[in-house]
């Protein structure tokens, strides 16, 4: 319960009490990631779920999953974006994340995202436990993403990223896989669930080598953008396998 509640409370903007001593028991067990994704999907697809009409329903998911997540993820994609658009060198790039002006590069991926999330939400809007199924897979591949990326990658400096993957080891990912495979048979008897799981997983993997060959490593802000982006990219393709099923 200490790992949860210092996942919940890194995580979520749930008013739990952050303690040093929640933190550091999240920190050495990130395993429990997927576990909040269960938690967190849900929270977030009962008024995509409920709403009226699409166009309700997609900005309902939205304004549920940055109410509920806050931006520190975002601000990682936007950081990671503004980062990638430069044309120079790996100490260029790293410093392009690293100002705090939002750039180009940052306002497209951001906007993509936001565009994309309300997108997904108007086609799941009222389809029941489909609907749910994908909302709450899709989180949880999120959160087994970063968890990926932080046993797989190596930090390129000090700071959040490093502080999370010192403890993050092949028995945490497996931990945490256990734990995301219930994920897989919401949508039954429809696949949806199971490939918006395997959606974030690619994305933690070509997140993780984009980390590699274009940073040196990963950061705080390489997990978060993360964390986005296998979300989205997992409502998508659970939503591509819905509609085709």
């Amino acid at each position: 319960m200490r790992r949860l509640a210092g996942a919940l409370g890194f995580l979520t903007t749930i008013p739990l009490q952050m303690t040093e001593d929640a933190w550091e028991g999240f920190r050495r067990e990130p395993a429990v990631m997927p576990a909040v994704g269960y938690l967190v999907g849900a929270l977030v697809a009962i008024p995509v779920v409920v709403s009226p009409i699409p166009a309700l329903g997609g900005f309902a998911l939205v304004l549920a999953v940055y109410v509920l997540t806050g931006i520190n993820h975002f601000d990682g994609l936007t950081d990671l974006a503004d980062g990638l658009a430069v044309h120079g060198s790996e100490a260029e790039r790293v410093g392009a994340m690293r100002d705090s002006a939002l750039g180009v590069g940052g306002l497209l991926v951001g906007a993509i995202v936001v565009i994309g999330l309300f997108a997904v939400g108007q086609v799941l809007t009222g389809r029941g436990r489909t609907a749910f199924g994908v909302v709450v897979a899709a989180e949880v591949a999120a959160k087994l993403a970063m968890l990926v990326v932080l046993v797989r990658g190596t930090p390129r400096h000090e700071g959040l990223g490093s502080a999370l993957a010192e403890f993050a080891t092949h028995r945490s990912l497996a931990v945490g896989g256990l734990l995301a495979v219930p994920a897989m048979v919401l949508s039954w008897p429809s696949p949806a669930s199971a490939v918006a799981l395997a959606g974030g997983l690619l994305v933690a993997l070509v997140m993780g080598w984009v980390a590699r060959s274009r940073l040196g490593g990963i950061s705080g802000d390489v997990v978060g953008a993360t964390n986005e982006v296998a979300r989205l990219s997992g409502l998508l393709l659970g939503v591509i396998a819905w509609t085709l099923w």
